[in-house]
C-alpha cells in the first residue's frame, strides 16, 4: 500500500501512516451521506470492479466502513481523508467535488492495482494504514486543452482522458472543437460544418516543412449525443468542460462548408478545402452581419449542449491581410469609426463577449483579443508568454496562465535525436515542475485575478492516440502537482522528492495503460525516425 506522503498531487498534510489500518474486504460497506452521489457510484464502479469488492450500502458507524459526507467547514474542492483502525475509512468534502477527490487520493493509497478494471489477483486482501490526510487546491481552473481538431479523437478516448485527468485531480477540459483542419461538433442548423468541416483529404506528416503526406482522408466529428455524454461523463467527474469554437481566424473548415462566412471580395472561397497542413491560415472570417448571425446560430447549439460558465472563442493568429485588402472590410471599419484591423477584430469579439454575457456566460480568449482593447467581463488565456496574463490581470481581467514555453506539452520532452518529430523548445518533467503560473510582478490585487494555470496539447504532430499519451504523460503528472498543491518558490521544489514519488506513480500509469514517455527515452516503437519536427534550441524566453 502507498502512504499519503507519495501521492500525486502532493497532499497539504499528511499525518501518518502509522501501524494498523482498515482493511478492504468483502465485508466493507459504503455509506453516502446527500451530495456524494458521484463518488459513491464512482467508488462502486471503479474501485469496486479492480479490487473485486461490492461495497455494499451499510450503517454510518461500521467499523469497517467507508463514508463520504459534506462538510462546509472546508473549502471547496477541499478534503479531509482518515483512515482510522476499527473505525473506519472517513471522506469528508468541503463540497461534493472535494469528496471526489478525496476517494482520487483513496485510490492512490490502495496501490497500482486500484488503477485496473478488474482484480488480477482475485481473493487479495487489501488494507489501508492508518493516516489522516488534509488537502484542497491552489487553483480552481486546473485545466488540460485537448485539441481534436486536427486530429480527431473518438469519442472513447475523450473520455479516457476525463479518467486521467480526475486521476490527477485536474478539473476542466480545454475543448478544442474547431480549426482550419476540421470542425468536430455536430451543428443541426448547419449541417455542411460537418458534412464537409469534418474532413480532409490528406494530412502533413510532422511539422509544416516536412515533405511527407498521410493520403487517407481524415475526419469525424461529434454528435450532440456524443457531446451530451462527455459533459455528463465529465460532470460526474467534477470536470468542467469549455468549448472552444474560432473566430475571427483559424476558420477554413467552416469557410470550406460554407464559402460566404469568408471574404468572397477578396478570394474565391468557393475553391477552399479543409486546410491539410499546419501553420497560420489567411482565410479569415468575413465582418459582416451574415456571418455573425451564422456564429450567433452556432453558438445557441452550443451553449444548449454546455452548461459551463465560460466559452472560449479563440480570437489568436487572424492574419488581418484578407481585411485590409477587402472593400466589404474597409466599409465596416469606416462604418463603425474604428481605427484599423485590430479594432476590427476586437469589435468582433466584442460583440461575442456582449452576444455571451446577456445569456449569462462570460467569454474566454487567447491573449490576441487584447489588441484594439478588450471587452469587460471577458477573460484571457495568456498562451504567448506570461505579458498577455499581466497585462489583463493589471486590467482587471481575468486570467488563466497557459503559457506556450512552459506547458505546451506538444514540445519536445528531451535534446535527444530519438524524440519523435521534436516541436519547440525542450520542457523535461523538470521543467514542467518548477512552472509558476502567477508571475512575481503581479500584486496581490492582481494576482486574484489569475484563475489557474492550463496545459495545452495541441495535436499537429500526434497522429494516434498513442502519441498523445507520449507527449502528455508523464509530464501532466508534474503539471497537476503545480496546479493542485502549494509548492514553494521553482527554484526551491524539491524535484528529487517528486521523481521518487513517480517511481509509484509509473506504476499507476501502466496499470491504466498510458503509453508515456519512459525516463529512459522513448520505446523503439515511439520513436518517428525520419519524419520532420521543429526544434528550437536554447532555453525559453521568459516572457
Amino acid at each position: 500500500m502507498t502512504s499519503g506522503n507519495d501521492i500525486i498531487p502532493a497532499a497539504r498534510a499528511v499525518e501518518g501512516p502509522a501501524r494498523g489500518g482498515v482493511p478492504l474486504d468483502d465485508s466493507t460497506t459504503l455509506w453516502a451521506a446527500p451530495g456524494t452521489g458521484t463518488t459513491e457510484r464512482w467508488l462502486r464502479a471503479t474501485l469496486g470492479a479492480a479490487h473485486g469488492l461490492p461495497l455494499r450500502p451499510g450503517p454510518e458507524e461500521a467499523h469497517n466502513g467507508l463514508r463520504l459526507l459534506v462538510d462546509d467547514t472546508l473549502e471547496p474542492e477541499a478534503y479531509r481523508l482518515s483512515v482510522v483502525a476499527d473505525a473506519g475509512i472517513e471522506i469528508r468534502g468541503g463540497d461534493p467535488a472535494g469528496v471526489f477527490w478525496g476517494a482520487q487520493t483513496l485510490r492512490q493509497l490502495l496501490g497500482p492495482q486500484a488503477f485496473r478494471r478488474a482484480p488480477v489477483r482475485p481473493g487479495t486482501r487489501c488494507a489501508v494504514p492508518h493516516q489522516i490526510i488534509e488537502d484542497g487546491p491552489r487553483f480552481r481552473w486546473r485545466g488540460l486543452l485537448l485539441d481534436v481538431a486536427r486530429h480527431f479523437m473518438p469519442k472513447e478516448g475523450v473520455l479516457r482522458h476525463l479518467d486521467l485527468m480526475a486521476a490527477h485531480k485536474l478539473n476542466v477540459l480545454h475543448f478544442h472543437l474547431t480549426d482550419d483542419q476540421g470542425w468536430r461538433i455536430e451543428i443541426e442548423r448547419h449541417p455542411r460544418l460537418t458534412e464537409v468541416g469534418s474532413w480532409r483529404s490528406r494530412t502533413k506528416f510532422g511539422h509544416r516543412a516536412s515533405p511527407l503526406w498521410d493520403d487517407r482522408p481524415h475526419g469525424g466529428f461529434y454528435t450532440q449525443d456524443d457531446i451530451r455524454e462527455i459533459v455528463a461523463y465529465a460532470a460526474e467527474r467534477h470536470i468542467t468542460v469549455v468549448p472552444e469554437i474560432d473566430v475571427p481566424g483559424h476558420s477554413q473548415a467552416a469557410i470550406a462548408a460554407y464559402p460566404e462566412l469568408g471574404n468572397t471580395d477578396v478570394v474565391d472561397t468557393s475553391a477552399l478545402a479543409v486546410w491539410d497542413t499546419w501553420g497560420i491560415n489567411p482565410n479569415v472570417l468575413a465582418p459582416t452581419d451574415n456571418t455573425l448571425r451564422f456564429y450567433e446560430e452556432v453558438f445557441e447549439e452550443v451553449l444548449a449542449l454546455f452548461p459551463s460558465e465560460f466559452v472560449h472563442v479563440g480570437g489568436d493568429e487572424c492574419p488581418k491581410e484578407q481585411w485590409r485588402g477587402s472593400p466589404t472590410a474597409q466599409a465596416r471599419i469606416r462604418e463603425l469609426g474604428l481605427a484599423d484591423e485590430d479594432g476590427l477584430q476586437a469589435w468582433f469579439i466584442g460583440h461575442f463577449d456582449a452576444w455571451l454575457a446577456a445569456r449569462g456566460r462570460r467569454l474566454i480568449g487567447w491573449d490576441e483579443i487584447l489588441e484594439g482593447g478588450l471587452a469587460e467581463g471577458a477573460a484571457v488565456s495568456s498562451w504567448r508568454g506570461y505579458a498577455g496574463g499581466i497585462a489583463a490581470a493589471r486590467a482587471g481581467h481575468d486570467v488563466v496562465m497557459c503559457p506556450e514555453q512552459q506547458v505546451y506539452l506538444d514540445h519536445r520532452q528531451d535534446g535527444g535525436a530519438d524524440e519523435p518529430v521534436p516541436i519547440g523548445y525542450v520542457r523535461s518533467l523538470e521543467d514542467v515542475y518548477r512552472f509558476e503560473p502567477v508571475p512575481p510582478e503581479l500584486t496581490p490585487e492582481e494576482a486574484a485575478h489569475v484563475l489557474g494555470t492550463q496545459a495545452n496539447v495541441w495535436t499537429e504532430a500526434m497522429e494516434d492516440p498513442a502519441r498523445v499519451d507520449y507527449q502528455v504523460f508523464p509530464r501532466l503528472a508534474a503539471f497537476a502537482e503545480v496546479a493542485w498543491s502549494r509548492l514553494p518558490a521553482p527554484e526551491r521544489r524539491d524535484f528529487a522528492g517528486f521523481e521518487r514519488r513517480m517511481e509509484a506513480h509509473y506504476e499507476r500509469l501502466d496499470a491504466l495503460g498510458v503509453a508515456y514517455r519512459p525516463p529512459g527515452g522513448p520505446k523503439p516503437w515511439q520513436k518517428r525516425p525520419g519524419v520532420l519536427g521543429r526544434p528550437i534550441e536554447g532555453a525559453p524566453p521568459r516572457r
